[in-house]
């Protein structure tokens, strides 16, 4: 009698992914995408409630809309990324505003800093992206000192951002295996993530506004400059393109509040404070 057999489960290539990863979000200048989401850094410090000298860490910091907000609140900030462009970015404009911050190159996996550096942690839409999610989870609690706080902001799947990834994976699909970014956007997976190193954790739904010129203007600046939609684009012959281009206006349509020809766009993300053990 012979046994039937499962399929195993597909061996994940986590570096390769990260390499791809790293190439998409150095495509493009996500700087113009990410300036225009400050917003979003202000109000995590608002609910991180951050005091003056506190020691804060922004991890997948892009071009530094959380790492400004914290050093506007007089905090001791290091602003790290993996992409040496976007960290410069957030240098210029760290400069042209005045303040004193530490900029390093890292990998929101393998964090280059000892056990409970910091005060607070916290990541804008940055962390969630990571493809080993458990050891991103590690990592940003390693770091963050016993009864510190880690900050998060991250889309939900049923996102405008969440739709937009489901439609890039529709012509782009992920490597098998690998999970969905916007399950960091879940009461559930954050439990898993964190629930051995929390002492709580905090939700919120908050939503952040797109407001562009047209969906037209909207889905020019996201196919130039920013780097998963970039390289989409870059991927695909010209008949798919044509299809993607048609996907992503229904989505962005059927969405638009505005009423007058020009966008205005809510998508839903998860404000996350989490109180370490």
């Amino acid at each position: 009698m012979s046994a039937v057999l499962s399929n195993p489960a597909p061996v994940i290539d986590l570096s390769a992914v990260k390499i791809r990863q790293q190439a998409a979000w150095s495509a493009g200048n996500y700087a113009v995408v990410g300036t225009t989401l400050q917003i979003v850094g202000e109000n995590l410090c608002e609910a991180l409630d951050l005091r003056s000298g506190a020691r804060v860490l922004d991890v997948a910091a892009g071009n530094g809309n959380a790492t400004l907000a914290a050093a506007r609140r007089w905090c001791e900030v290091t602003s790290t990324d993996y992409v040496p462009a976007l960290l410069e970015a957030g240098r210029v404009r760290a400069q042209a505003e005045g303040h004193t911050i530490k900029f390093q190159e890292a990998d929101a996996e393998n964090l280059p800093f000892p056990d409970a550096s910091f005060d607070v942690v916290m990541s804008t839409f940055g962390v969630m992206f990571t493809p080993n999610q458990e050891q991103a989870a590690s990592e940003l609690a390693r770091v963050c000192k016993p009864r510190g706080r880690i900050g998060l902001a991250n889309w939900t799947p049923e996102s405008f951002i969440g739709q937009v990834f489901k439609t890039i994976g529709k012509y782009i699909p992920p490597a098998p295996g690998v999970r969905s970014p916007a399950l960091w956007g879940t009461t559930a997976a954050l439990d898993t993530l964190f629930g051995e190193t929390a002492r709580a954790i905090h939700t919120a739904t908050r939503q952040f506004t797109f407001r562009y010129h047209s969906p037209a203007h909207f889905l020019e600046i996201f196919r130039t400059y920013y780097g998963p939609m970039n390289k989409a684009f870059a991927a695909l012959d010209a008949e798919k393109q044509a299809a993607f281009e048609q996907d992503l206006l229904a989505l962005i349509g059927s969405r638009n509040r505005s009423g007058d020809g020009t966008l205005v766009l809510p998508s839903e993300y998860l404000e996350v404070v989490i109180e370490r053990k």
